[in-house]
């Protein structure tokens, strides 16, 4: 189901401009002549103030893969420790007649920031993310096994379980539901199994906004040998809001084929395109888009780059539609002739 809850949740780290990188140095614990970082010291400064810390040593090496120099402006996240170089500080632009470098304000307010993070993810990938799950069962934690592939089976009591957390947080305003749509064409060709499970899960709070598609009228629901209006069961009809459609008219016909003649940028005159429509008509707009692309042949064939109406009318001929085709089979015992 096409359906997303998203996570808030806030983030700690530290934002500033570099004014001092001191890694210091110890004794290696393993032995040897060699020293070891022990801790690394980093100056950040805003327009507020500035601030001293003391980091682990694998900060120093982030700071080292990110380039930083004194004068960046950089945001180490409190809880892992990532480092990401912002930029330069806007203080150095006239350093240099020539910079590469993309110059950004010293950050406002202090050095220590508290930032809402917001992140969207389907209940599937929740799901995904928890059929082995590691670590906490909170949301968050869920959130971050997002990124680790495994290949298991999603089971039924475990889609409940995670509903059951993604409620609760809905519930304490930590997470807010954005309902998706799923959109099923040519309903009636589903099977009462499926009319089951779709019957059970509208039932849910989590459930998507459903349309249901079909230009049938009263027809067999598969998998029995019940006569059904759409072929779809009634209680579950009794759920729905049933919205008529009417046939395209020639004029919308020929609008629908001129636009997709476009994007398939095919060159196609006034009258090719009523004649098109005119068969359209006669049949269905499905055949008549489908016309397009050995009309197209046929003309490249005959040294031309425009479909004319000559082109329409040679394609008509080689070709039958599905009415035509089972008018024919009806009268000659199952044969085309």
């Amino acid at each position: 189901m096409c359906h997303k809850a998203t996570p808030c949740y806030e983030e700690e780290g530290y934002e500033g401009e570099v004014t001092e990188i001191t890694p210091e140095e110890t004794e290696n614990p393993l032995g040897g002549y060699g020293r070891t970082i022990s801790h690394v010291v980093i100056g950040l400064k805003t327009t507020k103030g500035s601030k001293q810390l003391r980091l682990d040593p694998s900060i120093y090496e982030g700071l080292q893969k990110e380039r930083v120099s004194l004068g960046d402006v950089i945001y180490i996240e409190a809880n892992s420790g990532a480092v990401k170089r912002v930029g330069r500080s806007d203080a150095f632009a006239s350093e240099f007649d020539l910079e590469a470098d993309e110059y950004v304000p010293v950050p406002k307010g202090d050095v220590h920031k508290k930032k809402e993070i917001v992140q969207d993810v389907t209940l599937h990938d929740l799901d995904m993310s928890n059929a082995r799950p590691q670590g906490g069962q909170d949301l968050l934690s869920m959130v971050g096994q997002l990124a680790k592939p495994k290949k298991t089976e999603i089971t039924e009591k475990l889609r409940t379980e995670i509903n059951k957390v993604v409620n609760r947080y809905i519930d304490q305003g930590i997470a807010e539901l954005v309902p998706g749509v799923l959109f099923v064409d040519e309903v009636h060709m589903l099977d009462i199994e499926c009319f089951t499970y779709l019957n059970r899960a509208l039932e849910s709070s989590l459930s998507p906004i459903v349309i249901f598609a079909t230009n049938r009228g009263v027809c067999t629901i598969r998998g029995t040998d019940v006569l059904s209006p759409h072929g779809i069961p009634v209680d579950l009809l009794d759920r729905m809001l049933i919205i008529r459609t009417t046939p395209y008219s020639l004029e919308e016909m020929v609008q629908i084929l001129s636009i997709r003649a476009e994007t398939e940028s095919l060159d196609v005159d006034a009258e090719a395109l009523a004649a098109m429509g005119e068969v359209g008509a006669r049949t269905s707009l499905r055949y008549a888009v489908q016309m397009l692309t050995p009309a197209r042949i046929i003309a490249q064939t005959s040294g031309r780059t425009q479909i004319t109406a000559l082109d329409v009318e040679e394609i008509d001929d080689l070709f039958k539609d599905a009415k035509a085709s089972a008018k024919i089979l009806s009268s000659t015992e199952g044969y085309l002739s």
